[in-house]
């Protein structure tokens, strides 16, 4: 495989990640910034009140977005083998 083949395959890789796990990891970071926040204002400091908040948004948004990350994940797999059927050869 060149290595131009090798570097599309990376960005492609790093793009779908992206895509991917991007989303819920953002919704998190700005949910435990503002518990972070609340926290901070009324010096409530428990452990339980971080957590659950962001736990809680991960899991909805990841059964909301399921569809969608199964399409993209679909399509890259397709792809991948679709290269590896031109560079070894049909069966």
């Amino acid at each position: 495989m060149s290595e131009q083949a090798m570097g599309q395959a990376l960005r492609e890789a790093l793009w779908v990640s992206t895509q991917v796990m991007g989303p819920p990891l953002l919704a998190v970071l700005a949910i435990g910034l503002v518990v972070s926040l609340v926290q901070a204002l009324t010096q409530i400091q428990e452990a339980t009140l971080a957590f659950v908040p962001k736990l809680v948004m991960g899991g909805a948004l990841m059964l909301l977005l399921g569809p969608f990350t199964t399409q993209v994940m679909t399509g890259w797999t397709v792809t991948l083998f679709d290269r590896m059927i031109q560079i070894g050869g049909a069966p």
